[in-house]
């Protein structure tokens, strides 16, 4: 191995390469990673010298909190490769707004903006090979925070371990999808940490969604927490609502996260001249567009699929599907962000970065 010092960060470069040994033609979502990674301890108060390093298994202490007490959070992110095999980050400052907002509401410490763009921006020039040209490749990008601190007394910890891993990812294909609305379970409730990318979250929703799957459903539709009775996430996505020609989603809170990609498609939804509408949806007021037939469209959004496309839903064990439909939202809305994205349209929002 080579080490180098490079903007205050170590760096330890691979004495190999893995990308030869990857079929980037088909690759499973999340499941390969590139030769490097990002690590940065905070001990004794205060954040440490970071350092890029090869990609390997961590050692950690078995009565390390996050195994105890979940304090864990994350973030996902994508960069993407123009033709001219410049790299791009799509709208980092919010992923990095969100991660510390995170941090705050889990008791874990803030990670400074140098750490955390300056880390990602060296990570990627050193492993950019991995990223593929082309609308839809993209190199998917998780941030994550974990408690390290030893010992099982119940309060937050003294040491966290700040991680950025990357990993290559094409276009992502969900197929037909089909949802539940919840009757029963909840994704979070007022006064939680639904508004925070915490781990726990997603953990919470793998039960009620296994059950969905058993019946046929890929996803939930998340209701409130008190009533169930307010429209709020789809699966791990924010969820979109087209009745006639207005586009409906609900108003963030602390059980609805802040999104991304579900900001910037009403921003673009907007600048388009598309009717939207954020306020609270209503499960009647679904079935009812359903019925009559004004229900043209449910999409979820976020950052792996980009725009996930809902067939049909279910409530109280009656099933309605929604018919084709041409000139959809969906598809206009993720053909022009998706375009953004990948440099192959103007940025007229000041949304893409390059990484230099």
């Amino acid at each position: 191995m080579s080490t180098t010092q490079t903007s205050k960060i170590e760096i330890i470069k691979a004495t190999s390469t893995k990308i030869n040994e990857v079929d980037f033609d088909n690759l499973s979502f999340g499941a390969v990673f590139t030769d490097h990674l990002f690590e940065c301890d905070f001990k004794n108060g205060q954040w440490q010298n970071p350092v890029i390093k090869p990609y390997a298994p961590i050692l950690m202490d078995p009565s390390s909190k996050v195994f105890h007490y979940g304090q864990a959070i994350f973030e996902g992110m994508k960069a993407y490769k123009d033709d001219n095999n410049d790299v791009w980050l799509f709208r980092p400052d919010e992923n990095y707004k969100r991660f510390n907002s995170s941090a705050v509401r889990m008791a874990m410490p803030e990670i400074p903006e140098a750490i955390f763009m300056d880390g990602l921006n060296e990570l990627l020039k050193l492993d950019k090979d991995w990223i593929q040209r082309g609308n839809g490749a993209s190199m998917y990008i998780r941030p994550f925070m974990i408690a390290t601190g030893p010992g099982v007394i119940a309060n937050p910890s003294d040491e966290y371990k700040f991680m950025i891993l990357l990993s290559p990812a094409k276009a992502y294909y969900g197929g037909e999808v089909k949802v539940i609305i919840a009757e029963h379970y909840s994704r979070a409730a007022n006064g939680g940490i639904g508004a925070a990318k915490a781990a726990g979250n997603y953990a919470a929703q793998f039960y009620p969604t296994n059950l969905a799957n058993k019946d046929g459903f890929q996803q939930v539709i998340w209701t409130d927490d008190a009533t169930h009775t307010k429209l709020e996430e789809a699966g791990t996505m924010n969820v979109f609502f087209r009745i006639n020609d207005t586009l409906l989603t609900a108003p963030t809170s602390e059980r609805i996260l802040d999104g991304v990609t579900r900001k910037s498609l009403i921003a673009m939804a907007e600048k388009e001249g598309l009717k939207v509408e954020v306020r609270p949806v209503i499960v009647s007021e679904l079935v009812e567009a359903a019925k009559n037939g004004s229900l043209k469209e449910i999409f979820g959004a976020g950052t792996a699929a980009v725009i996930s496309v809902i067939k049909g839903f279910s409530y109280k064990d009656e099933y309605y599907e929604m018919a084709p439909i041409e000139n959809s939202y969906a598809s206009f809305l993720k053909e022009k962000l998706t375009s953004l994205q990948n440099k192959l349209s103007e940025d007229t929002y000041g949304w893409t970065v390059k990484v230099q």
